[in-house]
């Protein structure tokens, strides 16, 4: 007597149900640590929170809402003080890891808590279109916070003791003032050992602590100036791209590019597009760019 058909499809949804969750038992998916950008809040997360829980039954996933919105425009130092006494109890009870998805301006906070961090237990770190390696352009959010300026001017302001109080200038990066720059950056000239940095030799071994770096991007982002900031490439003084692999931080291996790629570990992962607010919505750049990371 064949199967009544409603008893066979629940009989298959329940076993269905019970290999994921066995799955999700036996695999023991790693947390998911997810830092929100400027202006963002946790509530912009919730596609990619249901692409993972689709994708990782059973993952647990934190999106704090710490510096959300306006709060978001604080000290990139600051910020990364308070996300890191947030997220440590989750490190300290995760016995095999974690994993960050850190979203634009996330992503260099990100960095921040990865080298200062000694005994982080960052598995991936995903860093979804951030600026890390400058931002320099005349985007909506730089017409919207500094009306004011252009992106050719906005160094008057940036590179001072009142700017670096404000979070976009402690990564702005002018080619064209690249002294002034190396001299005033608060953070990112710090993180990039672009400015002499004594602790530079302990944050590159802590950052290496991790074991993978995705890098996420694409030409159509909008907002990250270059785009290819997204993976360390950036303007000359001319303006034009040097990518990653000709980059001084990359070539002097300063906090650890060139050993990740040595080792097999950095992985760029390019995708046109994608405007810049809707990396973390957009289901096909998490099945290409973000899903097999979070292992």
């Amino acid at each position: 007597i064949p199967p009544h058909p409603r008893k066979s499809g629940a009989t298959r949804l329940l076993w269905s149900l019970f290999g994921a969750c066995l799955v999700a038992a036996v695999i023991g998916y790693k947390p998911v640590v997810i830092v929100h950008g400027l202006f963002d809040s946790s509530g912009a997360f919730v596609e990619l929170l249901r692409f993972i829980n689709q994708s990782h039954p059973g993952t647990n996933v934190s999106v704090f809402d710490l510096f959300d919105r306006s709060s978001s425009l604080q000290p990139l130092w600051k910020q990364v003080e308070g996300f890191k006494a947030a997220i440590y109890p989750i490190m300290q009870n995760a016995a095999n890891g974690v994993h960050f998805i850190c979203y634009s301006q996330g992503g260099l906070i990100c960095r921040g808590i990865l080298s200062t961090l000694p005994d982080h237990n960052v598995h991936s770190f995903i860093s979804l279109s951030s600026p890390q390696a400058g931002q320099y352009g005349d985007t909506n959010y730089l017409k919207y916070l500094f009306p004011q300026f252009m992106k050719f001017n906005l160094f008057h302001f940036c590179y001072t003791s009142v700017g670096q109080r404000i979070s976009i200038c402690n990564f702005w990066k002018d080619p064209h003032h690249m002294d002034m720059y190396v001299n005033s950056s608060d953070y990112l000239a710090l993180l990039n050992s672009e400015r002499t940095n004594p602790n530079s030799t302990v944050w590159k071994k802590n950052f290496l602590r991790i074991k993978k770096l995705v890098l996420i991007g694409g030409p159509d982002d909008g907002v990250i100036t270059p785009w290819q900031s997204s993976q360390f490439g950036f303007y000359d003084d001319n303006e034009t791209v040097v990518e990653i692999k000709d980059q001084d931080l990359y070539l002097r291996d300063v906090f650890g590019l060139k050993t990740l790629n040595a080792r097999g570990d950095l992985f760029l992962c390019s995708m046109a597009g994608v405007e810049h607010i809707n990396w973390h919505s957009n289901y096909t750049v998490f099945n290409t760019c973000i899903e097999k990371w979070l292992v």
